[in-house]
């Protein structure tokens, strides 16, 4: 249920062979990311339980059952840069009705993530998803 996006990324962590190398390309993906604007730095962007300073700005395109989903999102730390590129390559151009359906956990356990993030970092990654989740909802 991985976008082509996606499935490039797991492409390219099945050829990195070690977790750094993995590491860094995250952070790589992160520092590619086109910087969010300083007016989306906003409480209403924020959210709330990551350890560091984490904003999405969802965007819903279209209308109806063609509605896709995207989002923009910045962090602070550079490792969560890479982790909402990630997500990113998840959750942008999907069906807004097909958000829900995606198994984050288990696409991100396809990339070894879930061995190799600290406790806060997935608790700041389940909090990401759940509001990715909880915005598409909405918008279904």
């Amino acid at each position: 249920m991985a976008t082509e996006a996606f499935e490039e990324i797991a492409d390219t962590f099945e050829f990195l062979d070690d977790w750094e190398d993995r590491y860094r390309h995250v952070i790589e993906m992160g520092k590619a990311m086109t910087p969010l604007p300083d007016a989306f730095r906003v409480p209403a962007t924020k959210v709330n339980g990551c350890a560091s300073q984490v904003w999405l700005v969802p965007q819903i395109e279209g209308e109806g059952t063609g509605a896709t989903f995207r989002f923009q999102g910045d962090s602070d730390a550079v490792i969560v840069k890479g982790l909402i590129a990630v997500l990113g390559a998840l959750y942008n151009g999907v069906p807004v009705g097909e958000v829900g359906n995606i198994d984050a956990p288990a696409e991100l356990g396809r990339l070894g993530l879930n061995d190799h993030l600290s406790a806060q970092r997935s608790n700041g990654l389940r909090a990401m998803i759940a509001r990715i989740r909880e915005v598409a909802a909405a918008a279904a």
